[in-house]
């Protein structure tokens, strides 16, 4: 199992509540008991080293919807080896690390309220807009020397504003002061600038895959 893809699991799974990971020959199991999320695989090698027998093997056990697949690898080349009972989403993401520093923390904007707070070991953060409504948000999950960044999002309407950094910042700060020593994400083609302009460097592109077999297969 990649060290950083095992950071990302452990990080990932405290973040959003799910099920511990089990672990398998070819990496982890994780059941998150959503509709259209019941369950994800996630493959423990990264680039090269993810071969398309394993990827296969798993896909063709998969036969419920809403089962996901997480590979390590571009999906020009995932997307060869499954079949059309799977979407695969059009956009490539991508593992991402940072060493983490406490540097401080940054000023919300003119009119923004900032909020933060940690429970079940998550620290989240909000960023109000001048009118009470949300503009920014995102959280963090330590887990030992490693921590998850996880759900990032900036209202449209709040862009270009620096509230992306001032939520990447306040929370890489958080968890330095808990000891956390590099940051792990998995981000989408629109996150990447911003984390690179913060100076989180890509380790290995990410291929999502959902199962969802046409209707008639179902019925």
């Amino acid at each position: 199992m990649d060290s950083t893809v095992q950071a990302w699991v452990d990080g990932w799974v405290v973040s959003r509540g799910a099920a511990p990971p089990l672990a398998e020959p070819w990496g982890r199991t994780i059941g998150v008991g959503m509709y259209g999320h019941v369950t994800r695989h996630v493959f423990g090698a990264t680039g090269e080293d993810l071969d398309e027998a394993t990827v296969r093997k798993v896909a063709e056990q998969v036969t419920g919807q809403g089962v996901w697949l997480k590979a390590f690898r571009d999906p020009s080349v995932v997307s060869g080896w499954l079949d059309d009972s799977w979407w695969i989403d059009p956009e490539p993401g991508c593992l991402m690390t940072v060493p983490l520093v406490a540097d401080g923390t940054p000023e919300a904007p003119d009119g923004y309220r900032l909020r933060q707070w940690t429970r079940g070991g998550v620290t989240r953060l909000m960023v109000a807009a001048p009118d009470g409504s949300l503009a920014a948000r995102g959280q963090i999950a330590p887990t030992g020397v490693t921590a998850v960044v996880d759900q990032i999002e900036t209202a449209p309407e709040h862009r270009r504003k620096g509230l992306g950094s001032l939520v990447m910042r306040t929370l890489q700060n958080a968890a330095a002061r808990q000891g956390a020593r590099t940051g792990v994400l998995a981000g989408t083609p629109a996150g990447r600038g911003l984390y690179e302009a913060l100076g989180w460097t890509v380790v290995a592109p990410l291929t999502s895959a959902r199962h969802d077999p046409p209707s008639s297969a179902r019925d």
